[in-house]
């Protein structure tokens, strides 16, 4: 059995620079947020059932998902987001245990925003955060994703508190500097899970 680590942060954390850098390494990464968008493609299931909840106003003229108004939607309604969640968490959990169990990698990442949230930590060995002040963050989504301040604090306070973050995670890297200073952490961290990896499958 493949050694899984989950490697979580919230927006403008450095979580992606993060996987990236994994992937350099020659490790496998199954990204969660790209799971979610599959699961939700043209022609699944989930697409389907989604439709005969919210109706056709949720759908593009393509036959797509309109993502940005089902975004909108369940931000304003918890009820939507419950019934979203009811959903398409399992198929997202189902596809991704079958990308983690296809890895051919010393050991393989599980990125997820809502790793804790999700429960998607219970898939796992060990979890690493990326962690970043508020503040931090939000000067980065806001230069990333040109989104608006105000959208951005909305996401944070959707999401499990930082400070809960770092009580749950194994492993904790700040990423308060360069690129370079959060590579220099995640090195001796890769050689350790390489460790694991093989002491978990001799």
């Amino acid at each position: 059995m493949t050694f899984i680590l989950g490697l979580t942060g919230g927006i403008g954390s450095g979580k992606s620079a993060a996987s990236h850098w994994f992937e350099t390494q020659g490790i496998s990464v199954v990204d969660a947020d790209v799971v979610a968008r599959e699961v939700v493609s043209k022609g699944q299931v989930a697409l389907t059932q989604i439709q005969q909840r919210f109706g056709d106003w949720v759908m593009l003229d393509n036959g797509e998902l309109d993502r940005r108004a089902l975004r909108d939607l369940i931000f304003k309604d918890s009820t939507a987001r419950h019934d979203l969640e009811q959903i398409t968490h399992p198929a997202i959990r189902n596809a991704i245990i079958q990308q983690l169990a296809a890895a051919q990698s010393p050991y393989v990442i599980l990125v997820s925003p809502l790793l804790f949230e999700t429960e998607q930590h219970q898939l796992t060995q060990r979890t690493l955060l990326i962690d970043a002040t508020e503040a931090l963050q939000v000067q980065r989504a806001s230069q990333r994703d040109q989104q608006n301040i105000e959208q951005i604090h909305r996401i944070i306070a959707s999401q499990m508190s930082r400070e809960q973050k770092q009580q749950q995670a194994d492993d904790i890297v700040l990423n308060d500097g360069e690129l370079t200073h959060l590579y220099a952490h995640l090195a001796p961290l890769h050689q350790h899970y390489l460790t694991l990896a093989r002491a978990k499958c001799p």
